[in-house]
């Protein structure tokens, strides 16, 4: 997003914040309940773009939304729907995006007052992992061929009872409603969303054997001194790094592996 999406979505968060703050609110219904509408307006084109043009009249455009899901979801959501339709919008997809990612934040909100933020945010990593080294899962989970609800049984079948309930509802609604994204970039937008959660960044780390926990200490105290912010490790083995450890935080590589040294040290001598 950019320019008056940006900003309209920035606003968003804040009201979702506000609104969770409130103990009373219960985040993992809320989270059902824009989840919904977000699928209603990735389905009517047209009703999204009547609520997003910039034609017509702030409180014309939340007279509308209320009208049309205030009885169909809590007052909560009905609350913060209407408030996002008021924003300004780049374009109308921009909206279904926001709705949607207001739908997870309020999920993972919902594992941070249970205290599971952190399984969550293992699982999604690991999940995606699973995935990526598995052709067949993930061509499973990718067949438009096959219904929501054969995927969503094969999800629970994976993660059922194995995982964080968040988790699983996180990954059930991707798969569902992949919404044109690839599952692995699905994957590492919502392990980003939580490790948002406490302000902290994601660090990818691959190293050739399991690191100790000692290491992992002063790993993290490092790249929370370079980054400025709480990082969380996602810690990955792969026996193919000779040695050291490659780190990998949003599309910077802090590369301190002996194989990618030699293979570095190779391209210098054919250049």
């Amino acid at each position: 997003m950019n320019g008056a999406s940006r900003e309209a979505l920035a606003a968003a968060r804040e009201r979702l914040d506000a609104l969770t703050d409130n103990t009373s609110v219960d985040a993992g219904s809320l989270a059902d309940e824009l989840a919904a509408v977000t699928a209603l307006l990735h389905r009517e084109v047209s009703l999204r773009r009547v609520l997003t043009d910039p034609a017509q009249a702030a409180e014309a455009k939340a007279d509308l939304a209320q009208r049309l899901i205030g009885t169909q979801v809590g007052g909560p959501a009905a609350d913060l729907v209407t408030g996002t339709v008021r924003s300004r919008w780049s374009q109308s997809r921009d909206l279904v995006d926001a709705l949607e990612e207001l739908a997870n934040i309020a999920d993972l909100t919902a594992a941070q007052r249970r205290g599971t933020l952190d399984n969550v945010e293992d699982e999604l990593f690991r999940f995606g992992r699973i995935v990526a080294s598995n052709t067949e899962l993930r061509a499973a989970l990718t067949n438009r061929a096959a219904t929501a609800l054969a995927k969503g049984e094969l999800l629970r079948s994976l993660l059922g009872g194995r995982a964080d309930a968040t988790t699983e509802r996180l990954v059930t609604r991707l798969v569902a409603a992949p919404r044109g994204r690839s599952l692995e970039s699905g994957l590492e937008s919502l392990s980003k969303l939580a490790a948002a959660r406490r302000d902290r960044m994601v660090a990818v780390v691959t190293s050739a054997v399991p690191l100790s926990d000692q290491q992992k200490q002063r790993l993290g105290g490092a790249l929370a001194k370079l980054y400025g912010r709480t990082m969380h490790l996602n810690l990955d083995v792969d026996p193919g790094v000779v040695g050291g450890i490659r780190v990998q935080v949003g599309d910077e590589v802090i590369n301190g592996s002996i194989a990618d040294r030699i293979e570095d040290a190779g391209r210098r001598l054919a250049g």
